[in-house]
């Protein structure tokens, strides 16, 4: 099996697959020693995939004046090619792709160049276009690049899709999962009902976005019957923002929920687990002031850790909330069974050798 075929065989199982933040330094100008920083600090987590070039790696990286989409697909890909080289095991390469249907297919042919294997399809922007426009675009860039569909929240910048619409998606030749990330239960179950009754659902994998309901959607199976046959399906994978944080204890938390739900045995501790991880959730996406944090949130983990320098962003208006840092070092103190700081400071002087 060449290395394509396993990546996707990696993706349909299921995985850990965090979002990339972008590095910037003080001054907003890209860091690239922190980007690779960062990268060993995922790769040594022990994660089975990496997203870049999507909302957490903040989307202005496309516009002109900042230029780094194409620079980020390069160092990312690079960064796992040589990690994989170094331990033979393959990580799944996704790369977020956005815009109407001729910017998103000349993405999914940039990130087909540097070697990905699937591409995430944002709809972000485009609440103008109808759902068959939508589906026609996916359609295209899905001609070009494997596609994981995407169901965004509305908060920042998603929108509602109607049950049909995901049928349609489902039934389309090359995608091959789905992010559901509406933050929202009604909107998750409609792609669960969708792709569980897909003649593709043995080839759509469900991947949990749901940043606040994490614990639950991996723990969760979705059961729908239909003329007296049962439908099953589950979000095998987490594709999160949230993981882009204490990595090390998000792949240790995706393994423990794959045990307890392979054995049909849900601990009360994994549940209350699952309201400590929402709790997290709720202070690093800054979601008392509608997300507004989310971004710098993420960065104010990282910098402390010593694996950014700033957290600055491309905007320069899109900052931490106020109280948002008091709640984080809230969070840090409360549950201390989600943080990995010992892992990084044991381990950041190696990495920091191997740039």
């Amino acid at each position: 099996m060449d290395r394509k075929s396993k990546a996707l065989e990696i993706l349909k199982s299921g995985t850990v697959i965090p979002a990339t933040p972008l590095a910037l330094d003080e001054n907003r100008n890209f860091d690239e020693y922190s980007q690779r920083l960062l990268m060993k600090y995922y790769l040594n987590c022990g994660v089975g995939g990496i997203a870049t070039a999507v909302h957490s790696t903040q989307f202005e990286i496309r516009d002109p004046k900042v230029n780094l989409f194409e620079r980020i697909l390069k160092l990312v890909s690079d960064e796992i090619t040589d990690f994989e080289n170094k331990i033979g095991r393959v990580i799944v390469k996704v790369a977020g792709v956005c815009g109407k249907a001729e910017q998103a297919v000349a993405e999914a042919e940039l990130a087909k160049k540097y070697g990905y294997d699937a591409v995430l399809l944002s709809p972000g922007g485009l609440n103008n276009l109808t759902e068959d426009e939508l589906i026609d675009r996916t359609k295209a860039v899905a001609k070009v690049m494997p596609v994981i569909g995407f169901y965004l929240q509305t908060a920042v910048g998603g929108r509602h899709f109607s049950y049909k619409y995901w049928q349609q998606i489902c039934e389309i030749p090359n995608v091959v999962a789905i992010k559901a990330a509406p933050f929202n239960r009604y909107m998750s179950l409609d792609i669960a009902r969708a792709a569980a009754l897909s003649t593709r659902s043995n080839e759509i994998t469900l991947y949990t976005g749901n940043d606040d309901n994490i614990v639950i959607d991996l723990l969760t199976t979705y059961s729908f019957e239909v003329d007296g046959k049962c439908y099953k399906k589950g979000f095998e994978g987490g594709l999160l923002g949230h993981w882009s944080v204490w990595t090390k204890r998000a792949v240790e938390l995706f393994e423990l929920c794959k045990k307890e739900k392979a054995n049909k045995s849900i601990s009360a501790e994994t549940l209350s687990l699952a309201n400590a991880v929402t709790d997290s959730n709720a202070v690093l996406f800054d979601g008392a002031n509608d997300f507004a944090g989310c971004i710098p949130g993420l960065h104010y983990v990282l910098k402390k850790q010593g694996l950014m320098k700033s957290l600055n962003c491309i905007n320069p208006d899109e900052v931490l909330s106020d109280g948002q840092a008091e709640e984080i070092e809230r969070i840090y103190a409360m549950y201390p069974q989600l943080v990995d700081d010992d892992f990084v400071k044991e381990n950041i002087e190696n990495w920091k050798k191997e740039l």
